[in-house]
């Protein structure tokens, strides 16, 4: 009976010393981690302000920031798992060939990872601008690792992925500070186009966002069946190119009232010939 119960405390001592020694190691190692983690968070802040202070480009800025902040994270997680006394050789070996397998499988995402290279290398546009690409248009937000953020006029966030995005068509259209803007207005047969010509000439002159250089264009454009088209031409900043667009639609159609130009619509005439 001693001997059992010598036994029994021996076997209770036994697990007592190895939950104390890898338990605390445990709890130790689940701070360590929590930390490291959040140190790593912490420092690609500050790396990403640091980058702000320099005026480095803001899309190299995102971009790196993400670089940085995988790596940090990465490095935690190996440091930590080298604390726990788990062999690092052995660790390392069977992380490369899990990120082989990976690899292989996520080759789209790596895919997207060259794209965001490719992109801040070219330079097709930047955060800020305002692009259209795989269907979708709106101002560039962020440049990230894999994927580029878009916001649309309407407020929507838009996430598409770098690897199509590098390598489909893209129209920027903020990469030029000048745009230009064209409308076409139909008077009706009959009406002055040399009138209706001079109220155009007006409106864009006192418009003090269409430039001067180059010349704003007038002409008549073609001979609908229901009306004599005028096509307009004038260049403006590319941030007053759509308030200025809008603004002269609606000057347009107020002038040609006041002074007697018809705006036609489609319309046909019907002769009914009796026997």
């Amino acid at each position: 009976m001693k001997l059992l119960n010598i036994s029994s405390e021996g076997i209770m001592q036994m697990i007592t010393e190895v939950v104390m020694l890898y338990g605390l190691r445990f709890l130790i190692t689940i701070v360590l981690l929590i930390l490291g983690l959040w140190l790593a968070g912490r420092v690609g802040r500050l790396f990403y302000n640091m980058l702000e202070k320099r005026e480095v480009d803001p899309s190299l800025r995102s971009f790196l920031k993400s670089v940085v902040s995988i790596l940090l994270k990465l490095l935690v997680v190996i440091s930590v798992l080298s604390y726990a006394g788990i062999p690092m050789t052995s660790f390392i070996a069977i992380l490369g060939a899990a990120g082989l397998a990976v690899g292989l499988a996520l080759s789209g995402t790596l895919q997207n990872f060259a794209g965001g290279v490719l992109i801040l290398l070219i330079k097709p546009f930047k955060v800020g601008d305002f692009i259209e690409a795989q269907g979708f248009m709106g101002t560039v937000q962020e440049i990230q690792v894999f994927n580029t953020i878009l916001k649309t006029p309407d407020s929507v966030e838009i996430v598409i992925p770098n690897g199509g995005l590098s390598t489909a068509s893209v129209t920027n259209y903020s990469i030029h500070p000048s745009r230009r803007a064209q409308w076409v207005f139909g008077i009706a047969y009959g009406d002055s186009f040399q009138k209706a010509k001079g109220i155009l000439e007006k409106i864009l002159s006192e418009d003090e966002r269409v430039l001067k250089e180059p010349e704003p264009l007038i002409f008549l454009s073609n001979l609908n069946d229901s009306s004599v088209d005028i096509t307009v031409r004038a260049w403006a900043r590319s941030s007053d190119f759509w308030p200025l667009n809008f603004d002269i639609h609606q000057k347009v159609y107020d002038a040609f009232n006041a002074e007697g130009i018809n705006i036609p619509f489609p319309q046909m005439d019907v002769h009914l010939k009796k026997d």
